[in-house]
């Protein structure tokens, strides 16, 4: 997943790290680019790390080189909302989001739909090997209605997860009147 056209949309931005880079950035923490540099096809970025603590923040700077784009596209990602926020959230709070965002159709439906089909159409068929056309008309009813329900269940999962980190968010907020 390609996120940028050129490194240098990169430049001053901030992202959220999705794999980890050995002593460098663990997943979870918010990277500010700071410089990057095209090479070819590799990517040379220049990037600081801000750790956050109750009494200080530290910050360190690093270099990371990539085969290409795509390849730090896939190392972090924009996310706004938790770049603006990331003092709310713990490191297992984030991780947790990115687990959650980055599910999508073939990774998280498409298992559950295989694996209930098969259970669906084995019973189906054995349970009605007398009359299999009904059998085939429940397993195809049956198997329908998983698909549509693992695709509902993966949406719902995503939004109640971005609602729960705006609830940690706005926790805080409210009006008060003396």
């Amino acid at each position: 997943m390609n996120y940028l056209l050129n490194i240098d949309e990169a430049v001053d931005r901030k992202f959220l790290v999705t794999k980890a880079m050995r002593g460098q950035a663990e997943v979870g923490t918010i990277i500010h680019v700071m410089d990057a540099e095209q090479q070819g096809q590799a990517v040379i970025v220049y990037y600081r790390v801000t750790r956050y603590n109750e009494k200080f923040h530290d910050y360190q700077d690093y270099t990371a080189k990539f085969e290409n784009l795509s390849a730090f596209c896939k190392w972090c990602q924009p996310d706004n909302f938790i770049a603006r926020n990331y003092e709310c959230f713990s490191i297992r709070d984030i991780q947790h989001y990115i687990k959650v965002k980055n599910r999508n159709f073939a990774s998280f439906c498409l298992p559950i739909i295989l694996i209930a089909a098969i259970i669906i159409w084995a019973c189906a068929l054995l349970l009605f090997k007398d009359k299999l056309i009904i059998g085939i008309i429940i397993g195809a009813v049956l198997t329908l209605l998983v698909l549509f329900g693992a695709v509902y269940l993966l949406k719902v999962q995503k939004k109640k997860e971005k609602m729960r980190l705006y609830r940690k968010v706005s926790a805080g907020w409210g009006v008060v009147f003396e």
